[in-house]
């Protein structure tokens, strides 16, 4: 259902910098910790003496320690210490190959073998100081690929988010949808309309009027295995929209990566980059607040949708043009199934 072959964020850094962290990706429960040289270490959340979950436990010099009778493990998997005990004879338990990068806490739930960072999905905004990033996370009771959906038709903005993102110019501009590779693009550009009123506010943020038409744009991007960057802004209206000056426009990259726990719910990492007074952190904080109820209304949304389709799975959706963008990111999942499911390594970066 889900790649397993593929690099997923699993936590940030300040989840795991004084305690250890439970998390299930892809359905492995694993445990996230820091070892002595501060490197994160992933491993099987089970303590090969009672297996009691290894998250329970704390962090000593290193070595993390189970919280139940104290037997210590070290980041290969094997056990160290335990009080009165002999265990270094114990079979080790898994490890998970894991990458800190932009930010990020990256694990990879597959065969370790085919694990190659250089496969991480590079962030251009993340290591480069003319951007300024912030964002949250969500839990949410849902398919991974229905929050893909989501992300890759926005026309819901209209209805689902109509007080802070949405207009009725969404609906009036058509979507185009191409796929390059194991990329799909769905851009959406609207011209002269007025600024909803997140976009307001975030023209104001960028020292711009917010009373003044507007040219708007949509570009989202769907990489594999559950990653989505939406390039997204507005431009004082004839300043040339997209390609506008800085000084003429608010403009921001959406940053959606999407890992699934199981087959019905999901770790949503979401937030906002953007390239405009990145030294404002009043403004990170507001637009963060800004977004995170925005996505705090998708949640709702998604959590009853997918309880509608696990109580009517016999039913078949709708496809429409909207749905382009959704529907060829799946045939592109569905590609990277075929080949795991095969033997066989997906080779584009993840």
């Amino acid at each position: 259902m889900f790649p397993k072959n593929a690099w997923y964020v699993a936590c940030t850094p300040e989840e795991i910098d004084d305690k250890p962290l439970g998390r299930k990706v892809c359905n492995e429960q694993i445990v996230f910790y820091r070892a002595a040289d501060g490197a994160v270490a992933a491993l099987e959340d089970f303590c090969p003496h009672r297996g009691a979950p290894l998250s329970l436990g704390r962090v000593v010099e290193g070595k993390l320690v189970c919280g139940y009778h104290g037997l210590e493990m070290g980041c290969d998997g094997k056990t160290v210490a335990m009080p009165g005990q002999r265990v270094r004879g114990f079979p080790a338990i898994r490890t998970y190959p894991v990458v800190e990068r932009y930010g990020f806490v990256w694990v990879w739930p597959g065969d370790a073998t085919l694990a190659d960072p250089a496969k991480i999905h590079h962030l251009e905004w993340a290591d480069n100081p003319k951007w300024a990033y912030g964002g949250g996370l969500y839990h949410i009771a849902c398919d991974y690929r229905l929050m893909i959906d989501n992300l890759m038709d926005l026309t819901h903005e209209t209805y689902v988010h109509s007080t802070s993102i949405g207009q009725k110019e969404i609906d009036e501009a058509t979507p185009a949808t191409k796929t390059e590779g194991d990329e799909v693009v769905t851009s959406r550009f609207m011209h002269d309309i007025p600024a909803p009123p997140f976009w307001q506010m975030a023209l104001r943020g960028n020292h711009l009027p917010d009373d003044q038409p507007v040219d708007r744009w949509q570009i989202c991007r769907f990489t594999p295995p559950s990653h989505v960057m939406i390039e997204v802004g507005v431009a004082l209206a004839g300043k040339g929209g997209y390609d506008a000056p800085d000084d003429q426009k608010a403009s921001s990259i959406v940053v959606d990566f999407i890992t699934p726990e199981t087959e019905t719910s999901i770790w949503y990492f979401w937030g906002m980059a953007r390239a405009f007074k990145p030294e404002d952190q009043a403004l990170t904080d507001s637009i963060r607040e800004g977004q995170g109820k925005i996505f705090g209304e998708d949640l709702q949304m998604l959590e009853q949708q997918q309880k509608n389709l696990l109580a009517h799975p016999e039913r078949s959706l709708l496809k429409l043009n909207i749905d382009a963008g959704g529907v060829q990111s799946r045939r592109v999942l569905e590609r990277w199934l075929a080949a795991e499911q095969g033997g066989g390594d997906v080779k584009a970066a993840a």
